[in-house]
């Protein structure tokens, strides 16, 4: 007995076009898409839009009907819907208006609230002026900014540099937590820190699009991403900003947090107040709380749903708290 027909909605991974294709089995709905989007059958499958999961025979009886699946060609791959947004991020420099059509004709289609969110967002900013970078070409974006900010990166700096000076302020001011007998050599090692930090301007570059080290944090030209919460590997939410686009996106950007892995007030400046306290002669490894500190190292970029309040149980590195001695050996 023949399997009953169920509908899908079918793409493929260049064309966002959707069409509705009946089938009763993975082989005969493989079929009639390879026909319609004139796909040779050898070596192509068929893939959940949502995430990218291939289908197997089993797989595709369990699936709603309506579900959107990607067809994909010989040597195609999908990532999931999260590989529309990085295809427009790719073809933007060059082909801005086209990304914004094309975006509208997703959000025309689509069903899912986050997928309509994500893409509403990005047309947002994708209409924001990006390539202009001084106050005389945008200067809708510089309202309410003093005006000794003559370009976005500047105040960008400003920003990310204002995060590390509070975090150095809080460190700072610890001191009156921390055993009489230590204050001395922990006000020496909150000035080794500071020198550190003067010298590189407060690592102001991490917003800057215009330096190397900002790419650390962008994905592309401007373009921030969520790295999500301190135990998973990814934004559950695919979540994007360009603070460059326009005065909403930069307002909206400073509601972001840099985020502690290991956390400051809960385990890095305790631990490192125990440290100075207990060193006996051993030297504090300074650089290493520098780094948790102040650097990418220990500082993720999250939206603010995705920064996690609670404990996140995670402590300093017992074995990079103190400095190892050389050993020097004596030739006999």
């Amino acid at each position: 007995m023949a399997e009953a027909l169920r509908p899908f909605r079918l793409r493929g991974c260049r064309d966002p076009q959707k069409f509705g294709v009946a089938a009763g089995s993975l082989r005969g709905l493989l079929r009639k898409g390879c026909r319609l989007l004139q796909l040779p059958l050898p070596g192509s499958r068929l893939c959940l839009y949502e995430d990218g999961t291939e289908l197997t025979e089993s797989y595709f009886r369990a699936l709603p009907p309506q579900t959107e699946l990607v067809l994909l060609g010989p040597g195609e791959s999908w990532q999931g819907c999260a590989s529309d947004i990085e295809r427009f991020l790719a073809a933007f420099c060059e082909q801005r208006a086209a990304v914004v059509e094309a975006a509208r004709k997703l959000l025309s289609d689509e069903r899912a609230p986050r997928r309509q969110k994500l893409l509403a967002d990005l047309i947002h900013n994708l209409s924001g002026n990006i390539p202009a970078e001084g106050r005389r070409e945008d200067e809708k974006w510089f309202e309410g900014l003093e005006s000794r900010f003559k370009n976005k990166s500047s105040y960008m700096r400003y920003s990310c540099e204002s995060r590390i000076r509070s975090y150095m302020k809080e460190v700072s001011s610890f001191i009156s937590s921390v055993h009489p007998t230590a204050r001395d050599a922990y006000k020496g090692i909150i000035d080794l820190m500071s020198d550190k930090l003067k010298s590189v301007k407060y690592n102001g570059c991490y917003f800057d699009r215009r330096e190397e080290e900002a790419v650390r944090l962008c994905t592309a030209e401007g373009w921030f991403s969520c790295q999500g919460p301190f135990d998973r590997a990814d934004c559950p939410c695919k979540h994007s900003i360009n603070p460059y686009s326009n005065r909403e996106s930069r307002i909206l950007f400073s509601t972001w947090n840099l985020d502690h892995i290991i956390e400051k007030k809960r385990a890095v400046v305790p631990e490192l107040a125990e440290a100075v306290k207990t060193r006996g002669g051993r030297e504090v490894n300074w650089e290493y709380f520098y780094q948790l500190l102040f650097t990418v190292d220990n500082l993720k970029l999250v939206h603010i749903a995705c920064h996690k309040k609670t404990n996140h149980n995670l402590s300093c590195d017992k074995t990079k708290i103190y400095k190892t001695r050389k050993q020097n050996h004596k030739i006999s």
